[in-house]
């Protein structure tokens, strides 16, 4: 057994896990020190004692905080991994010795939230009241990383096929396109809806990064246009929200969660086909990590909300249609 085997296996403790995350949260010796509630030399003395353990350096000290080094970054990965599991399964037998039914992180993607997360929610909650579900939205860039060290047990979002990977289990729920969104009462409303009337308003965008920002661009390029100059950049709802109710903006939605908002009257959705092409909304799971009970009944509920959804449309066409 080599060295580092031997430390990973036997020597590391929980509270040396503990630091080498909190020092690569805060980069600073003194700020984890807060962190932890020990002193700061206590802090120097067990980071040394790690590093002693393994005859390497993991964090760069210098006047200006504290960097991980290319080892430090592998040892931070390993200890926020260990520290997750750990999480888990203390949730897990709390819940047990309580008669609960346990408990389940799931990251999700705006596009998931209101409508399908939030029923699926419902039904589990139904079935066991006591559940809890831990929400943390974001976007794949964020969240991956958290899914591929046990900090959440499954994704809820967008299936961007740039972010497909081996370690990845996939599974698509249903398509969602886009609409155009405005606040309630906004001038808009008021007229047919056009790409040259969007291209003159304030607007709400993703991100530069995003694969959505460079396909709604490219809708205001085939109408001849430019795309709007009045630029918000934001992945967030609310923040979505706000510019719209303040600034007068128009904002660009999943159908399902821009009809379910204009139902509670926050957002109208206008008369303007948005024909780009998205990803399915779908799951991702870490392959060969076997999922909690507790996330197994939360996944057969959210294809429980899509196939009931599914069914209901269906039937909305055929009355529509007089069969």
């Amino acid at each position: 057994m080599s060295k580092i085997d031997r430390v990973l296996r036997s020597n590391l403790k929980l509270r040396h896990l503990q630091l080498l995350v909190a020092l690569d949260q805060f980069r600073h010796l003194g700020r984890a020190a807060e962190f932890l509630a020990v002193t700061q030399p206590a802090v120097s003395k067990t980071l040394a004692e790690i590093e002693r353990m393994l005859d390497m350096t993991l964090f760069e000290r210098s006047t200006r905080g504290t960097e991980p080094t290319a080892a430090g970054v592998s040892m931070v990965r390993f200890a926020r991994s260990v520290l997750a599991g750990f999480e888990r399964t203390r949730d897990e037998m709390a819940a047990e010795a309580s008669g609960t039914r346990g408990r389940t992180s799931v990251g999700a993607m705006v596009v998931a939230t209101p409508v399908l997360l939030a029923r699926a929610v419902e039904q589990l909650k139904a079935r066991s009241a006591q559940t809890t579900v831990l929400v943390e939205e974001g976007d794949l860039t964020r969240l991956l990383p958290k899914l591929r060290m046990g900090e959440l047990d499954l994704f809820v979002g967008r299936l961007e096929p740039g972010y497909a990977s081996p370690d990845l289990e996939t599974e698509a729920l249903y398509d969602e396109p886009m609409v155009a969104v405005v606040r309630p009462g906004h001038a808009l409303l008021a007229q047919p809806a056009s790409w040259q009337a969007l291209a003159d308003m304030p607007c709400v965008m993703p991100p530069p990064w995003a694969s959505l920002r460079v396909k709604l661009e490219q809708q205001f390029f085939a109408h001849g246009l430019h795309p709007p100059a009045d630029l918000v950049e934001s992945a967030s709802f609310l923040s979505q929200i706000s510019f719209l109710h303040q600034r007068g903006a128009v904002a660009f939605m999943a159908r399902g969660v821009a009809e379910h908002f204009a139902q509670q009257g926050l957002v109208a959705v206008l008369d303007l086909p948005v024909p780009i092409d998205l990803p399915a909304v779908g799951l991702i799971t870490l392959r060969g990590q076997p999922m909690t009970a507790t996330t197994r009944l939360l996944v057969e509920c959210l294809r429980g909300v899509v196939g009931n959804s599914l069914a209901t449309a269906r039937h909305g066409e055929q009355l529509q249609h007089g069969r």
